[in-house]
């Protein structure tokens, strides 16, 4: 009889969150590691990764610390080579450039895409080849609801995260015969360092808060409930998906215009 109960247990698990030095890679690392995986906290700030280990640890989880930078391509290549018994990936880094499309730069394109979209196609093939001779795993990627829905100002940034949406459907796709899942989450908006812009605008961060059905921001914690859903047994038949994060926000109509 299948016990329910280890649904959400990652015992015995190593789960890498790249962005866990804050926001919602921190929250998916704290995740992780309540339900019992060994979680490797890899950020470009070592010193946020290290003080997020330590959490864990002084909680009786296990955890380290790395230093990892996503747009480094060699060196992710050899960091996710150092793990050949990887089984859960979650990449959360991305910048955003809030500009018109017409006013973008082509620098600045170049900065959102080689983080956003090059970085983590990176990534996430670096541990799929691992996973792919294990013949198990799971690998979770941060989208955005802007994968789908868009509002002036995003152009560039929607692009990368529809992007990372399609980079994770067809890795989905070409990794199923192989055990690996893909999966990809849609958060709306939370309260994160990459928000902070919008944050000190008080009509800005109201107006937001008014477009999800729940009439508030998400808390980075409220993000780590899909994690470990993709990561653990509860979503073993699950691959190929955007899981949408967001109070509701894309089932409501209407916009707000940002102040560009």
């Amino acid at each position: 009889m299948f016990d329910y109960k280890k649904l959400f247990d990652l015992t015995g698990r190593k789960a890498l969150v790249v962005g866990a030095g804050s926001g919602i890679g921190e929250a998916a690392a704290l995740g992780l590691a309540a339900h019992g995986a060994y979680v490797l906290c890899a950020d470009l700030n070592l010193e946020a990764a290290q003080k997020v280990a330590d959490s864990i640890k002084e909680t009786g989880g296990l955890a380290e610390a790395l230093a990892f930078d996503m747009r480094d391509g060699d060196g992710v290549i050899q960091a996710i080579a150092a793990l050949p018994d990887l089984d859960v990936l979650v990449s959360t880094p991305a910048i955003n450039v809030r500009k018109p499309l017409l006013d973008m730069t082509e620098e600045e394109f170049d900065r959102v895409v080689s983080l956003n979209l090059k970085g983590t196609f990176r990534l996430i093939t670096a541990a799929g080849r691992n996973m792919k001779k294990r013949g198990k795993g799971s690998i979770i990627a941060f989208a955005s609801i802007r994968a789908i829905t868009v509002e002036p100002g995003q152009g560039v940034y929607a692009a990368t995260k529809a992007g990372v949406l399609q980079m994770c459907r067809t890795l989905a796709a070409e990794l199923a015969s192989s055990g690996v899942r893909v999966n990809a989450i849609g958060p709306g908006v939370v309260d994160t360092p990459l928000t902070a812009p919008i944050a000190a605008n008080k009509d800005w961060y109201n107006a937001y808060a008014q477009k999800s059905a729940l009439g508030r921001w998400a808390k980075p914690h409220e993000m780590a409930g899909a994690v470990v859903y993709l990561a653990s047994d509860a979503g073993s038949f699950v691959t190929g998906t955007l899981t949408i994060v967001d109070g509701g926000w894309t089932a409501i109509d209407g916009r707000f215009t940002p102040p560009l």
